[in-house]
């Protein structure tokens, strides 16, 4: 989908039938699924560190085992919303989680982090730690792009948080 300002009435309603009669199979983003140990835990650190709002929460088992690639689960999913994204805080209770609950190397395959704004990079960060997520300060960058730092949500998932200058 092209981007572009939109001035008229008529460029407007062009642009949105252009969009509708679009060929790309994708319509929307709809969440960004995150594996978590403790749901509760999570909802409190993305609520109270990040400003996300908590949506709803389902349990899911049969016959979503099969798009999970899973012999048998039972899964709390839990949504939050924030500015348009939706993250699902997914709570295996069976089979359980799997791997360590640390940040990975940022050049390993697949997503790496979720970046965020912030009007102040020293107050996010205290909330971060405040509600048991983790600040890494060697990885503080000042940069004409803006101030920037890594941190982790309590099962170590990595955050970017940035404050881009006025």
């Amino acid at each position: 989908m092209r981007l572009r300002a939109l001035r008229s009435p008529v460029l407007c309603a062009r642009y949105f039938m252009e969009d509708r009669m679009s060929t790309d199979p994708v319509t929307g983003i709809s969440h960004i699924g995150v594996c978590v140990s403790d749901t509760d835990r999570s909802i409190r650190f993305y609520t109270e560190a990040l400003g996300f709002k908590l949506s709803h929460s389902v349990d899911a088992g049969k016959p979503f085992h099969l798009l999970a690639e899973l012999p048998e689960m039972k899964l709390r999913a839990t949504f939050l919303q924030r500015d348009g994204l939706t993250i699902e805080l997914l709570d295996y209770k069976v089979p359980g989680i799997v791997g360590p609950a640390e940040r990975r190397p940022m050049n390993q395959l697949g997503l790496t982090h979720l970046a965020l704004f912030v009007d102040n990079v020293d107050t996010a960060t205290a909330r971060i730690e405040k509600n048991g997520g983790r600040v890494y300060p060697h990885t503080r960058v000042n940069t004409p792009a803006g101030d920037m730092i890594y941190c982790t949500d309590p099962d170590g998932i990595r955050l970017e948080l940035w404050n881009k200058p006025a």
